[in-house]
């Protein structure tokens, strides 16, 4: 399983990164603390919170998606 720690700063951000973790066949899931969240559903993200840290764990490691989603990442 791989695992990235994103940010997303806006209704907008949440919207691209939905939609990029759509275009993927495989599971996606976002993580904060013990809620773990489909990275696939709009409402699902946003009830997360926007300006938090989450993990990103998909059970694929595909570089192109990780390329995609490399702008929301923090250090």
């Amino acid at each position: 399983m791989k695992k990235i720690r994103i940010k997303l700063m806006s209704p907008q951000e949440v919207e691209e990164f939905v939609n990029i973790a759509s275009a993927y066949e495989f599971d996606i899931d976002l993580v904060s603390g013990t809620a773990y969240i489909d990275a696939k559903s709009f409402l699902g993200v946003l009830t997360m919170g926007l300006k938090r840290e989450l993990e990103v764990c998909s059970v694929a490691d595909d570089l192109n998606f990780r390329k995609r989603i490399q702008k929301f990442a923090v250090a």
